[in-house]
């Protein structure tokens, strides 16, 4: 594996977001979170696992997504929102045991909660698929390149897209750049891979960037066919905005979603991007301020309010990160 990518790997494990005590403040149809999963490929580059919302969803169709959604009760934790949803999204096991051999899953870290264009606290969950080797060592040893089966060969192909219209993957680390990061032997589809520009969000300026990434030289997983039935999504996406595909081969990965690989680039490989950006990490200040406001009260009646028995992990814990996990 590429020192590099160890090295964000153990940035990643490292990291501990700033306390977020607002979090346990919010009813539960204000919380929700996806899974950011990262694999290494065959040259022991980091790869992220994004989907594309199918067209017939009512909200956000036709949008890049992490897998993801809204919690189902005041007990759940994010990680446990992002893996249920990712399970019932992309066919990725709730249950570790249940994941093919020998793959694993590691929770590396969250980030920062963004605020979604619905007004929803999303909090981004990073894990690790690994591929391990026989157990002759204690804790997780990730495969070299050159030996033994990959994710991206083994087992995303193996992922049953069931709520979304394509599963598929791009560079972590092209989240920092300008411009397309392939190899050498690799044909890109036309088209540009980033652009950019500042809007203004509940009176901030918030930087919008906008990510086309090549699919042209991989696997992309599709649902099977399903006749007469349209599941539905919670969305949580940040713009209200129809998506049309402007370049053959590419998928546009835009707003929050983009936001959010951004700062877990940001914090993976030690580096700034090469184009502008939000200093801080997240929108935890903008969701404290509208909490504050009341424009995060609950959703629907009878919502539950107040997490009293998560609120007391998070106190004993100090700064939340355990009841996180």
């Amino acid at each position: 594996m590429l020192m590099r990518t160890k090295a964000a790997i153990a940035r990643l494990r490292a990291y501990k977001p700033p306390p977020f005590p607002v979090w346990d403040r919010l009813p539960v149809s204000r919380r929700a979170a996806v899974l950011m999963l990262l694999y290494a490929d065959r040259k022991g580059d980091l790869r992220v696992v994004i989907t594309m919302r199918a067209a017939s969803l009512r909200s956000f169709s036709g949008h890049a997504a992490l897998p993801g959604g809204k919690a189902d009760s005041i007990d759940e934790t994010p990680y446990q929102i992002a893996r249920r949803e990712a399970s019932e999204e992309i066919g990725l096991p709730q249950d570790d045991v249940k994941i093919p051999a020998p793959f694993r899953i590691e929770h590396l870290c969250d980030l920062p909660a963004s605020l979604a264009r619905t007004e929803l606290a999303v909090r981004p969950c990073v894990a690790l698929l690994h591929a391990t080797d026989p157990p002759v060592a204690p804790g997780p040893v990730l495969k070299t390149p050159s030996v033994g089966p990959t994710v991206e060969e083994s087992l995303i192909p193996r992922l049953d897209a069931k709520e979304v219209a394509a599963v598929f993957s791009a560079s972590f680390h092209n989240f920092l750049r300008m411009d397309d990061e392939a190899a050498d032997s690799t044909e890109l589809p036309p088209g540009k891979w980033y652009e950019g520009n500042w809007v203004t969000w509940n009176d901030e300026q918030w930087r919008m960037n906008f990510f086309y990434v090549p699919v042209t030289d991989q696997v992309v997983t599709k649902p099977r066919p399903k006749k007469g039935v349209v599941e539905e999504r919670e969305g949580i996406d940040d713009s209200d905005e129809t998506e049309v595909e402007e370049h053959p081969g590419r998928y546009k990965v835009w707003g929050m979603t983009a936001r959010m690989l951004v700062d877990a680039a940001r914090i993976a490989y030690g580096e700034d991007p090469e184009f502008e950006h939000n200093i801080g990490m997240g929108d935890e200040e903008m969701i404290t301020n509208l909490e504050k406001l009341g424009r995060l009260g609950p959703k629907k009646k009878g919502d539950v309010v107040v997490a009293t028995r998560r609120a007391s992990i998070s106190a004993e814990d100090g700064n939340g990160k355990g009841a996180k996990m």
